[in-house]
């Protein structure tokens, strides 16, 4: 009596056990799957860069003549100082146009 359940055990186990193994192998490997979603960010990332470039073409395009050199010039400077905090030059501070 015990072995004929403990036949009947193994063998529902075996049948239940055989569809997982069969689904194991339809998926793709991981390393393709790190391949695609590193190809993935590196299109996003472009995207996102062209987006903000034709977004600030689009900005200065509205804006007049004086501003988008007013914005051409302050931009070179930042530029040229960094992305730390700006400070302007002692002789600007001295002879610079009064506030």
């Amino acid at each position: 009596m015990r072995t004929r359940w403990g036949r009947l055990l193994l063998v529902l186990g075996l049948v239940m056990a055989a569809p997982l193994a069969s689904h194991a192998q339809d998926g793709i490997s991981q390393k393709k799957q790190e391949k695609i979603q590193a190809k993935k960010a590196k299109e996003d990332k472009k995207a996102k860069a062209r987006k903000e470039k034709d977004d600030w073409k689009r900005h200065l395009s509205i804006q007049d003549k004086q501003t988008r050199k007013r914005l051409k010039k302050n931009t070179k400077r930042a530029n040229r100082s960094g992305s730390g905090p700006h400070r302007d030059g002692w002789l600007n501070g001295l002879f610079g146009r009064k506030r």
